[in-house]
């Protein structure tokens, strides 16, 4: 039956592979209360969340998501550690979309021979196809409960708390033994086939006619360019709109007005006013870079990043993009994390973990902290050179993306390890529900504003003080040789510098302050893209890999930003 936890409340682990709704389980059963915990010896995280079940409170742990139990990366081993610590029952979630691989892991699962209850998540996506799945010929076979579920609708939950009452009341178990990879795999496939049946002849459907044309490279390479042209104009041109005709206007015209009157009333001339409200005041620069300049973009670009996920799209393009990937040491599913990148560095390293050897895992993460701009700062650089061209824009982000490249090849080069392998899920091509969308777009702003925007004041008062105590100045007489010699910016550039190891996007920012040219955008924007990551950055470096690791990253970029910011100034200057 397995062992009970340290505290009085009895263990449910809640397994699945990954992409199969089990944070929609987990957070319908759980509601708030809801705790993350480090599984010792690793760098695997994992939620822990309080569940009242008839009565009695549970421990619903929600096991890092796996493909399998072969324990093959660090996810993969926590699961396998949890199931053999025991637990009162198992609640599995599978994919009837994908059955056969989905039951491969549930028959490694039963193996562990604890109370388990199956919940056969997304049937109506099986059902839009033309199959159905034998539910009781499947509980004959496996001798275990097993739930149909539409884990965004609710449907099936009632019937699935019961059977879990059940299964920690006592359940009988059918005991297994251990069986040899391909002898599970076997038994899945046979399974699969005795359960799973056409309920109609039924044509391809337009959205399997639409999966094939976006992984064919005749047809999905244009379509990927075409959407990736619309994703980065919605995140540009929605972005700009909700800056320029909403948030700067209110900020401006409705809060500050008011806001200032109130300081000079209160605070007389002198230091701490200008503090308050002076060039670098933390009271209006603290609102107005991160909710007025930067969270339009973070809204746009989380906007449009939940569009490809909720659709299946992502997938699809890393089938798309695996050749060209597999040029620089990579696979088509890194696409994803590289992806997540672009919202936040720290998810987008922290999805590395799947990855199954350790140079895949560096390369990526490497090149995430190189020349992937963060949400934040990708609005910081809009807000910067937009209102001088949209090309700069452009230019910006065509730069980036030479330097992946670059930064690939030479890693895949300098990095000993075997290639990695192309192991893509393809989830069903769907369009997205704009109610989850809304949620999810919501917990990605709140994220933003309790870390990132909290974050940036913090360093926007740091930099108010520096400024108005005279050490800013003397910050930009020192790196005066590097700043206005090698860069050939204006003396107070450094004050970005300094701000930029607290937040990436605070090299950027104080830019919009001063009086430089499409050029000096262009250098001053170029050290930012590259600059140090940030604080809370390294700390993660630091944790998944090693502190050496960190450093080295941290020197690399540094290094890096100024040589290309340099190199483009006087390039540039022969043009201009």
């Amino acid at each position: 039956m397995g062992t009970k936890s340290e505290d009085s409340n009895r263990r449910v682990l809640l397994i699945g592979p990954p992409n199969v709704g089990k944070s929609v389980f987990f957070n319908r059963l759980t509601g708030l209360d809801v705790s993350m915990a480090n599984y010792a010896g690793t760098t695997v995280d994992y939620k822990v969340g309080g569940y009242s079940l008839a009565g009695e409170k549970v421990d619903l742990i929600d096991v890092p998501g796996t493909y399998s139990l072969n324990a093959t990366n660090e996810a993969e081993e926590v699961a396998v550690e949890m199931l053999s610590q025991g637990a009162e029952a198992v609640v599995c979630v599978i994919d009837a979309n994908h059955l056969e691989s989905s039951l491969y892991l549930l028959l490694q699962v039963l193996e562990y021979n604890l109370p388990t209850v199956v919940a056969l998540n997304r049937i109506d996506i099986l059902e839009d196809k033309g199959y159905k799945v034998d539910v009781k010929a499947l509980e004959d076979s496996l001798g275990v409960p097993v739930i149909p579920t539409i884990a965004v609708t609710g449907e099936g939950f009632d019937l699935l708390e019961e059977e879990l009452r059940n299964c920690l009341d006592g359940q009988d178990i059918i005991f297994r033994k251990k069986l040899e990879e391909e002898d599970n795999w076997k038994m899945a496939e046979e399974l699969t086939g005795q359960v799973k049946t056409s309920c109609q002849d039924k044509e391809v459907s337009r959205k399997e006619r639409w999966g094939d044309l976006l992984v064919q490279p005749l047809t999905g390479l244009p379509l990927a360019i075409i959407i990736l042209g619309l994703i980065f104009g919605v995140v540009v041109g929605l972005g700009m709109g909700i800056r320029q005709f909403i948030l700067v206007p209110f900020f401006r015209g409705v809060v500050f007005p008011p806001l200032i009157s109130v300081v000079e009333t209160i605070v007389g001339p002198g230091t701490f006013r200008n503090i308050l409200i002076g060039e670098y005041g933390f009271l209006i620069k603290g609102l107005e870079w991160p909710f007025a300049l930067v969270l339009p973009y973070v809204l746009s670009f989380y906007t449009a990043l939940s569009i490809l996920e909720d659709s299946g799209y992502l997938p699809r393009l890393g089938i798309l993009l695996d050749g060209l990937l597999a040029k620089i040491g990579l696979s088509g599913s890194n696409i994803i994390p590289l992806l997540l990148g672009y919202g936040c560095a720290i998810p987008g390293i922290m999805a590395t973990r799947a990855m199954n050897t350790k140079k895949e895992r560096l390369t990526v993460s490497t090149m995430i902290c190189l020349a992937v701009p963060c949400v934040s700062q990708t609005g910081a650089f809009i807000a910067l050179l937009s209102e001088a061209s949209l090309w700069i824009v452009v230019g910006l982000f065509m730069f980036s993306f030479l330097a992946l490249i670059g930064a690939g090849l030479i890693l895949d080069k300098t990095l000993e390890g075997e290639k990695p392998l192309t192991i893509v899920e393809v989830p069903e091509l769907l369009v997205p529900k704009w109610n989850m969308l809304g949620k999810k777009v919501l917990i990605r702003i709140k994220a933003y504003v309790f870390s990132g925007a909290v974050t940036m004041i913090y360093g926007i008062a740091l930099a108010a003080l520096l400024y108005e105590l005279g050490i800013l100045v003397y910050i930009g007489r020192f790196l005066s040789p590097l700043i206005t010699g090698w860069l050939r910016l204006p003396e107070e550039a450094a004050v970005p510098l300094v701000l930029g190891v607290v937040r990436r996007e605070l090299s950027v920012l104080p830019l919009l302050e001063m009086n430089l040219t499409s050029l000096q955008l262009f250098v001053g924007a170029t050290v930012g893209l590259f600059y140090v990551p940030c604080i809370a950055v390294l700390a993660v470096l630091a944790r998944e890999f090693k502190v050496s690791i960190a450093v080295g990253i941290l020197t690399l970029t540094t290094g890096l930003s100024f040589l290309l910011g340099g190199i483009v100034a006087r390039i540039g200057g022969l043009f201009i």
